[in-house]
């Protein structure tokens, strides 16, 4: 089992194929994609180098993101590869769900257990100006599509202060009959994307009290379980989450580590630079790979320093997929 030296146990590997994205969200990408190219990437060869490690050392829950992972030719074959990875118990993808009215049942059957999509707003003009896409529609279609075929779905929503009137209210009443966990996420910090920041943080601390006023419960986590504080109501047919990354402990139960698309190993989200593996993985050896992420724990930090501003690497959240 992976280990760090604070006690802290990987069960979780979040899993970047692309950089890539063609959504503009205010938060990520507000121009638009100008990254690395796919040839920038891991290969399937490489991918498939990494998954096997992950696995050996106990990780049983792998999240495939971007940018938007479904932008890559080759999705379903990682998808498949992921899914049939021995000790890999659990897959989990992150969309923006525009492609997932078609592809739901194609992703199921593949191996997919779990989606998470991103909607900032059921208002259908809040989210066109979120994410400069005008498809709120066809990615609640989508919604309905991956229900439909049996995954479990998890909608994500971030904080902004432009956007909180009357938001709270319209995703309550949509959770009432629909069955998916909505996790409200704390806008973070990155190296491009400060001035927004300062702008348009909010913290989810209120909505959690409001939440525990109207008789929300909390759920207790599974131990392969992301950063959400989750909370259900015998009166939804939904749940809701909380990520607050600046809350107090917010690292203390940290279980996941990530590997961006051009295959570096990030220790967190915000790590200065990420450690390069790509000549590892090129060479197919599985026990040096292991060796290599062993060592490579040892110099995780305790916490994000987020409170300090300091971002490292990230200069937006396409690079690692939050």
């Amino acid at each position: 089992m992976l280990e760090d030296s604070f006690g802290r146990q990987f069960h979780y590997l979040r899993l970047s194929v692309t950089e890539a994205c063609n959504f503009r969200c205010q938060y990520c990408l507000p121009d638009g994609y100008d990254g690395p190219t796919s040839e920038h990437f891991m290969t399937l060869k490489e991918i498939d180098t990494l998954l096997q490690a992950f696995a050996r050392l106990g990780t049983s829950k792998v999240r495939l993101t971007g940018g938007e992972p479904t932008l890559r030719r080759d999705f379903i074959d990682i998808l498949r590869l992921t899914a049939n990875t021995p000790g890999i118990e659990r897959v989990a993808m992150t969309t923006h769900g525009a492609r997932m009215e078609k592809f739901a049942s194609t992703w199921k059957e593949a191996g997919l257990d779990q989606v998470n999509v991103s909607i900032d707003s059921l208002d259908p003009r809040q989210f066109a100006a979120i994410t400069g896409q005008d498809k709120l529609r066809s990615v609640l279609r989508g919604l309905d599509a991956a229900i439909e075929a049996d995954l479990e779905v998890k909608v994500n929503s971030v904080l902004l202060n432009d956007f909180s009137q009357s938001r709270l209210q319209r995703f309550l009443s949509w959770l009432k009959d629909t069955p998916v966990t909505l996790r409200f996420i704390e806008l973070m910090e990155t190296g491009d994307l400060t001035q927004f920041f300062n702008k348009q943080h909010q913290s989810g601390s209120p909505i959690k009290k409001q939440l525990e006023n109207m008789g929300w419960q909390p759920l207790l986590r599974r131990k392969d379980a992301g950063p959400a504080q989750e909370f259900f109501h015998p009166d939804y047919a939904g749940r809701i989450g909380l990520i607050m990354p600046y809350s107090k402990d917010f690292c203390k139960t940290c279980n996941r580590l990530r590997v961006s698309a051009p295959g570096k190993l990030h220790l967190c989200l915000f790590s200065e630079n990420g450690i390069d593996m790509r000549d590892l993985l090129s060479t197919g050896n599985v026990e040096e790979v292991i060796q290599f992420l062993q060592h490579a724990l040892s110099q995780k930090d305790a916490t994000h320093y987020l409170h300090e501003g300091k971002t490292g690497a990230t200069k937006h959240l396409a690079m690692l997929g939050g």
